[in-house]
């Protein structure tokens, strides 16, 4: 994998709690990453092309940023992906979530072929085998609270290599 991907990490409570999730089903995964939704570059639009500039990120994401207010969102009960071993925390895919994807998705960047649909989520549990009793206990897992999306990071991604952060924009619109 090398591409571009913008996230939006989770933080405060909300972050701890998923955090403490992960960890409990996928240490791995809660070792390597914290919480976070991918808003671009895995699902609805693959990667964003290697070769784009930082000032060609920017350009383009910068205003969209600036649009955009803060997002409330609230997860909805996990779900297993279908055929795969991960289990997630789901958002509304039709909700604002979708419009800041869409906008993003049609800035003008260049992207690499999305292998699955855009679905917005946050992972609980990718990396182990899920077994019968992991998956009851991750289904019965709520956390229905409002949290704020506030910030949009951006990342290169170059397997096998650590991603690097490339900058942060704020949601202000």
């Amino acid at each position: 994998m090398n591409g571009i991907f913008i996230i939006a990490e989770l933080d405060g409570a909300i972050a701890e709690r998923v955090h403490a999730l992960q960890a409990r089903f996928d240490p791995k995964l809660a070792a390597e990453l914290p919480p976070h939704v991918t808003i671009l570059g895995s699902s609805g639009a693959g990667p964003i092309a290697p070769d784009t500039t930082v000032a060609e990120l920017r350009a383009a994401i910068a205003p969209i940023a600036e649009a955009t207010a803060p997002l409330t969102l609230t997860f909805g009960a996990p779900m297993r992906f279908l055929q795969r071993e991960i289990v997630s925390l789901p958002l509304d895919p039709h909700g604002p979530v979708r419009a800041l994807h869409e906008a993003l998705k049609q800035s003008g960047l260049r992207y690499t072929a999305a292998r699955y649909p855009f679905t917005p989520h946050c992972t609980l549990s990718f990396y182990p085998t899920i077994t019968p009793e992991s998956l009851r206990a991750m289904l019965r897992v709520r956390e229905s609270e409002p949290w704020t999306l506030h910030t949009l990071r951006v990342f290169h991604t170059r397997d096998p290599q650590p991603s690097k952060h490339l900058f942060d924009v704020t949601l202000s619109g």
